[in-house]
């Protein structure tokens, strides 16, 4: 494959043609696939640069309008409801327009965080680790390993009970949990084999209760964001998590690091990089779409993506983001919150240089687009 790959480098050095490195890869498997000899190979060539050339957005053209449609008209068809993750019936996770708003919104706190995580070739497969590992992860509470528990209010005290084999089932460490309770109940708590009792520190119904609720949900286990966690097995092992913290999970042993993902795009920025969030954006935004049965050409959505990214921090398309920073101050007032913005500009005395569409359309001139954006001088008339 390389020498084709290397054969094909030079046909397109000799044509004067240069492509992406996955055209000349393909144009390689297309010439072994297909057998041809080197003029087919030089045919094939020049049809594709035809095409490719054509495929080039024109000088002039208005992407961000086009962009901008292409988006929006399918998120007319899209429903308003949020549906079961994945064929989980445990599992709730915004789809449709909510998601999308979410994503062009950059909100901060999503409402429904979830993750994926995957395993390494070494895990994947080791059912006794997966679940493990998410027992470790996913939030456990003293309640979820209790055979008994009793409000005592003739002695008012709190008796409970830990059941060793839902602690086992959970693949706890039973001196974890005990070190837990009296770490967190100090000189209040007294336990006895299985037998714990809590006494409030004062002696009144109320605080009685109060206290049993604390006790109940008493965190044994988890990551912090982090509550339930569901287990799947389609080809492997993978966990599907409600709350996400993308920082804390790649830090445990046996996580596939390169496909482990989470929804929350600020997470990712913070995590891995802008690059990784402006590639989230993109991938987020094609889910949704897709799975409401909606195609949209990828580069309307990566301009998006690019917009929202382009000063190394994830911004939003709106007011508090890309169109409340534009520095014309016509395109800002048309866009939201209109006298504020008059108002700003002139007690600051800001110039508009009228270079943008929008500000051209307000006066009423030829917005520089298409004809707009070239100029036609005439010679004058030699004698």
């Amino acid at each position: 494959m390389q020498e084709t790959i290397e054969k094909v480098e030079v046909a397109l050095e000799n044509a004067g043609v240069e492509f992406p490195e996955s055209y000349v890869e393909d144009l390689a498997a297309a010439y072994i696939r297909r057998d041809l000899n080197d003029d087919e190979l030089d045919e094939l060539i020049s049809r594709v640069k035809v095409a490719y050339d054509r495929a080039h957005v024109e000088a002039g053209e208005a992407v961000g309008t086009v962009a901008a449609q292409s988006v929006g008209e399918p998120g007319t068809q899209m429903t308003m409801r949020t549906f079961h993750y994945a064929g989980v019936v445990e599992l709730n996770v915004t789809l449709g327009l909510p998601r999308l708003i979410e994503i062009v919104d950059a909100r901060k706190k999503i409402s429904t965080p979830t993750m994926d995580i995957y395993f390494d070739e070494e895990k994947r497969y080791d059912e006794d680790f997966v679940k493990t590992l998410a027992n470790k992860i996913g939030k456990s509470t003293i309640n979820d390993v209790l055979s008994d528990f009793n409000l005592n209010y003739a002695e008012m005290k709190i008796e409970a009970t830990l059941d060793p084999a839902k602690i086992e089932d959970k693949r706890l460490d039973y001196k974890d949990v005990i070190d837990k309770i009296e770490k967190t109940f100090k000189n209040k708590v007294t336990i006895n084999d299985n037998e714990i009792v809590v006494e409030p520190p004062k002696q009144t119904i109320r605080e009685l209760r109060l206290l049993a609720d604390k006790v109940r949900d008493l965190q044994i286990s988890g990551i912090k964001g982090i509550g339930r966690v569901i287990i799947r097995k389609d080809d492997e092992w993978v966990i599907h998590t409600e709350g996400s913290n993308l920082g804390d999970i790649l830090k445990e042993d046996g996580i596939d690091k390169h496909r482990t993902t989470t929804n929350d795009i600020h997470e990712i920025e913070t995590v891995l990089g802008i690059e990784a969030a402006r590639q989230a954006i993109i991938d987020e935004t094609q889910n949704t779409l897709e799975n409401q049965g909606l195609s949209v050409d990828v580069r309307h959505i990566m301009l998006v993506a690019d917009m929202m990214t382009s000063e190394g921090v994830v911004k939003s398309i709106g007011r508090h983001g890309i169109s409340g920073e534009k520095s014309s101050v016509l395109a800002r007032a048309a866009f939201e919150e209109t006298g504020k913005h008059l108002l700003r500009a002139s007690i600051r005395g800001e110039v508009d240089n009228l270079t943008g569409i929008i500000e051209n359309i307000i006066i009423g001139q030829p917005i520089p687009l298409g004809t707009g954006s070239v100029g036609v001088k005439m010679a004058d008339k030699k004698e």
